[in-house]
């Protein structure tokens, strides 16, 4: 699992859901990392547990002195950064006619406007050493349209866009930049009520694999963009949604061609 050992990390909205799971992974894998959020009791504490190879940071995403002060402790505590995960975000579900500017400019703000700054902040050092691994987290609501999520949606869109011009004009220089796009996950942001996954899974019914995913699934294909397996990969977008994006499941009535996969 030493796929990313020696190698120095960034990852924000690290404290809780899909961004601890990259943390847990990204160590098991022999990184030094830094927990990027605003959660300070869940961050100080997922830090705390993995002992000498994590640090918390308080991170404001939207903030360039923010984001100079967590490269900064970065620096200090383990060296040059090799790998940042922007995986910080906001969700707002509602409609489009009912969405305000201000809501709307938030999410903006966070889940666009911060993985830009992020990649400002970290890719001059990237270039000086050499090179680096940059994984932007989209969404399946980044590859097409989601009724409720007008913010959402076209802030995951805007993620897609900025991945590719980054991939363009720092691949030459060495830093590699991915997106990753995840479908359903079970995560405190979109099941904030606790709901066992079991009974979210009763929602996926109708993709390819008929559940929800799971955060540690995520983090696998972010694991993979960051290391040196995907050392010619750069500009690209690794779904991981269930096969949500491939279209709905409808079962056929009894008899029909091809219904029974052994048949």
């Amino acid at each position: 699992m030493a796929r990313l050992d020696g190698k120095v990390a960034i990852v924000t909205g690290g404290a809780r859901g899909m961004g601890a799971a990259t943390v847990r992974l990204f160590v098991a894998a022999g990184a030094r990392v830094v927990v990027a959020d605003v959660l300070e009791a869940e961050g100080t504490a997922l830090a705390e547990e993995l002992g000498d190879a994590a640090r918390f940071v308080r991170l404001d995403v939207t903030s360039t002195e923010s984001w100079a002060a967590a490269v900064r402790l970065a620096q200090e505590a383990f060296g040059p950064v090799d790998v940042l995960v922007n995986n910080a975000g906001v969700l707002l579900f509602k409609g489009l006619l009912q969405t305000t500017p201000e809501e709307y400019r938030r999410v903006i703000e966070v889940n666009l406007v911060g993985e830009f700054l992020g990649i400002q902040a970290v890719a001059p050092g990237m270039i000086a050493r050499g090179g680096g691994a940059i994984v932007n987290i989209s969404s399946v609501d980044g590859m097409k349209g989601a009724n409720g999520l007008a913010a959402y949606a076209s802030s995951k869109w805007g993620v897609r866009g900025l991945t590719k011009v980054a991939a363009m004009e720092l691949g030459h220089l060495g830093v590699r930049v991915n997106s990753v796009h995840p479908g359903g996950v079970d995560t405190a942001m979109t099941n904030y009520e606790g709901v066992p996954r079991e009974r979210v899974s009763e929602r996926f019914r109708n993709i390819p694999l008929q559940r929800v995913g799971a955060p540690e699934e995520i983090a696998r294909a972010t694991l993979f963009l960051a290391s040196d397996d995907a050392s010619y990969i750069a500009g690209s977008e690794i779904v991981v949604d269930g096969g949500m994006t491939t279209g709905q499941y409808y079962p056929l009535f009894p008899g029909a061609p091809g219904v029974d996969p052994l048949g």
